[in-house]
């Protein structure tokens, strides 16, 4: 065909201009009658996505007190609207069924979990911690002073944000622990 013509029989421009007699093809009563989650929130707050240190924007759908739904802020400077699949997926944060909301806890060779109250869970970590630091601390190493113990060390994931990974830098310090690193940060 001469010049650009054969450029119009495309047929996704044929669709968009509406030329195509299968346009309604892939429409149905079901397709038609779909809402967005959106349209039936009481409220909506910006927040900001948990996850790395890019700080793209959200807002939060939320329905007679619960989230039913997270979408990219289209007001946002940093990402204009878009979320990776990480963020797009933070909803499950809060509302995915198999989160677990208790502590569980398998004893060395055990073979089942069992639930733990928090209290009790937090004084069994903060006693291992302890005797770890004093089990393994180091005052010099050959001959200059490190104050550090190589027991401990720390890994971040990428499902705590940028305030929780800062905390957990300063708590690793604070034990001595030199092998601190984030996965969010990567």
């Amino acid at each position: 065909m001469a010049g650009g013509r054969w450029f119009s029989r495309w047929p996704v421009l044929r669709q968009l201009k509406g030329e195509d007699g299968r346009s309604d093809a892939a429409r149905s009563a079901r397709t038609d009658a779909l809402r967005p989650r959106t349209e039936e929130a009481d409220s909506v707050a910006r927040s900001v996505c948990p996850y790395c240190a890019v700080g793209c924007g959200q807002l939060v759908y939320v329905k007679d007190g619960r989230v039913s739904q997270i979408e990219g802020d289209p007001d946002s400077p940093i990402s204009r609207g878009r979320l990776c699949p990480k963020g797009s997926a933070s909803k499950q944060l809060v509302t995915h069924p198999g989160r677990q909301t208790h502590v569980l806890y398998r004893r060395p060779y055990g073979t089942e979990w069992e639930r733990l109250d928090l209290g009790a869970a937090m004084e069994m970590i903060a006693e291992r911690v302890l005797r770890t630091r004093k089990d393994t601390w180091q005052q010099t190493h050959e001959g200059k002073v490190v104050r550090r113990t190589l027991g401990i060390a720390g890994l971040g994931g990428a499902t705590l944000d940028n305030e929780e990974n800062y905390l957990m830098k300063k708590l690793y310090t604070a034990l001595g622990a030199i092998q601190v690193e984030n996965q969010a940060r990567i």
